[in-house]
């Protein structure tokens, strides 16, 4: 698992490429994931506090979409 960018660091064709067959996912699973694998962004995101984009959180076959303050993080699997 490795964080690879956000919303607002590519364009629309790429974000479309990435959001490609999204379904939703658990957001206590993956942040619990994401503190055990990528402590740091745990960290910068402060995701121990609450998260009001929580129920926004996708995956596809490759990566996890985590959504926070509006923006949408992409985390490869």
């Amino acid at each position: 698992m490795e964080y690879e960018t956000n919303c607002t660091q590519i364009n629309i064709t790429k974000w479309n490429a990435l959001m490609k067959g999204a379904r939703k996912c658990s957001y206590k699973k993956l942040v619990a994931r994401i503190k055990k694998e990528i402590p740091s962004l745990y960290e910068s995101l402060c995701l121990n506090f609450y998260n009001p984009w929580e129920g926004d959180c996708q995956q596809t076959k490759t990566h996890y979409i985590l959504v926070h303050s509006g923006i949408e993080y992409f985390i490869r699997k």
